[in-house]
C-alpha cells in the first residue's frame, strides 16, 4: 500500500471516531502537520471530509454515497431487510444484522426499539468478538483451528462481571453455541441489555451473517427474553432460504 493511501486511510478512521484538529491529526499519522494538511486538501476536494468553522475535520458528504453503495452491494442486507423489519414490528425491540469481515464483525443493519432505551449501536460499527451474540453465532461457524487463531488474538476487555475473560471459555462458548444453533450475550457487553442472535446460511451451508434482538433487562428479564427465540429463529431461516439455504 502506498504511504500516502495509508496515511489518508489511517486519517478517515481516526476521524470515524469525532471531529479532529490538524495537530491531532498530525499526532496519530505521526508526520508533520504540513504533510496532514496536503493529504486533507486533497480529500475536502473530494468531499471525503469537511472543516468547520473552528478549524476541526469531520468526514465529508462523499463518504455518505460510498457507504450507501458499500451497504447496497451486500446483497444479504437486501434479503433479510424485510424479514427484519418484521421481526422488529412484531416485537418492539432493536433488531440487528452483522457478518464476519477481515477478521472483524460488523453491523451491517439496524431497527430500532421503540422504547425509550436505546442501544448505542449503528451500521458498521465493529462488535468485540468476545462478548456479543452476534460474533459469537459468527466466530462459531468458523473451522475450528481458525476459532483458535482467532480467540488468541483478542483483547479480552471486561465489560461487565460476565464478559468472557480468556480464548479456553469463549472457544467452549463457541463449541455450544455450533451445538443449539443460537448465541446469547447475557449482559456480556452492557450490564442493562441481553441479546440472542441466529445464524443466516447460503446455499453451502456457510453462515454469511447472523441476525439478533436485543432487549433491556428492566423490559423483559432473561427467561422471557428467551421467549422470543423462536421468532428470530424463524427470521433467521426465512432470510437463509431466500439465501439459497436448504435444511
Amino acid at each position: 500500500m502506498s504511504q500516502s493511501l495509508a496515511r489518508g486511510l489511517l486519517i478517515l478512521n481516526d476521524l470515524g471516531e469525532g471531529p479532529r484538529t490538524l495537530d491531532e491529526l498530525a499526532a496519530t499519522v505521526g508526520v508533520h502537520k504540513t504533510t496532514v494538511l496536503r493529504l486533507l486538501r486533497t480529500m475536502e476536494e473530494q468531499r471525503f471530509v469537511h472543516r468547520d468553522d473552528a478549524h476541526r475535520f469531520h468526514l465529508g458528504s462523499g463518504l455518505f454515497a460510498l457507504s450507501g453503495a458499500a451497504l447496497d452491494q451486500r446483497g444479504v442486507r437486501g434479503i433479510a431487510a424485510p424479514h427484519l423489519a418484521r421481526l422488529n414490528e412484531a416485537t418492539g425491540h432493536t433488531v440487528h444484522l452483522g457478518v464476519y469481515e477481515g477478521g472483524e464483525v460488523v453491523y451491517l443493519d439496524k431497527y430500532d426499539s421503540r422504547h425509550s432505551i436505546r442501544m448505542y449501536s449503528r451500521v458498521g460499527l465493529r462488535m468485540p468478538l468476545h462478548a456479543t451474540a452476534i460474533a459469537k453465532v459468527l466466530l462459531a461457524d468458523l473451522p475450528e483451528a481458525r476459532r483458535r487463531e482467532v480467540a488468541a488474538t483478542i483483547e479480552y476487555t471486561p465489560f461487565t462481571e460476565h464478559t468472557i475473560t480468556g480464548p479456553r471459555d469463549l472457544l467452549a462458548e463457541l463449541v455450544r453455541v455450533a451445538e443449539r444453533g443460537f448465541a446469547m450475550d447475557d449482559a456480556e457487553h452492557e450490564t442493562f441489555i441481553r441479546c440472542l442472535a441466529a445464524p443466516v446460511r447460503a446455499a453451502g451451508g456457510r453462515v454469511v451473517a447472523a441476525a439478533s434482538i436485543s432487549v433491556p433487562d428492566i423490559v423483559l428479564d432473561r427467561d422471557r427474553t428467551l421467549e422470543l427465540l423462536p421468532e428470530l429463529l424463524a427470521t433467521a431461516r426465512a432470510i437463509s432460504a431466500e439465501c439459497g439455504h436448504t435444511r
